[in-house]
């Protein structure tokens, strides 16, 4: 397939790339992570007893750090962008990626829970079931259907031999 996709005859060329949409990733999370915290800041309801939130938290925080400096390594050494803007290069199959095809987004999650184990908010907790559901409905699927065009029986083999989250 070649590097532009077009939506209709009337539409500018645009890279055929996972991700160019507002709904990237990144974003999402953060919007999800600032409207808990807002709610919380309206009503608090509390989600874990006080004295565990603040190392359930950090060590949650900790955990999604290294699963994604992980998944950064990973994807240098494939020699494929990270970014879903960008076209990938290379399907990524070992480390995190052996487990779950989206170790990213679960280091995505785990930041997000550990936010909200550390302000110790159930609105950030269901913000987080909120994203989840976006990620699972709208985001990962047309990912999905890139790398299917992109990279074919290769992806389609690791796709069913690799869970999506865990």
């Amino acid at each position: 397939m070649d590097s532009t996709a077009r939506e209709s005859p009337n539409e500018a060329p645009r890279a055929d790339v996972a991700n160019l949409g507002l709904a990237r990733p990144p974003w999402l999370y953060l919007a999800a992570i600032l409207i808990g915290i807002v709610l919380d800041l309206v009503w608090s309801i509390a989600v874990v007893p006080r004295p565990l939130a603040v190392p359930l938290g950090s060590v949650l925080i900790i955990a999604a750090a290294l699963l994604f400096a992980s998944c950064v390594t990973l994807f240098g050494a494939a020699d494929t962008p990270l970014p879903g803007n960008l076209p990938s290069t290379a399907i990524v199959r070992t480390g995190a990626y052996r487990i779950s095809r989206n170790p990213i987004y679960l280091s995505f999650c785990l930041l997000h829970l550990g936010v909200a184990m550390l302000v110790n908010s159930l609105w950030l907790v269901m913000t987080l079931i909120g994203v989840l559901g976006v990620m699972s409905l709208v985001v990962i699927p047309r990912e999905e259907r890139y790398l299917e065009r992109k990279f074919g029986g290769d992806y389609l083999t690791y796709k069913h031999s690799v869970r999506r989250w865990l």
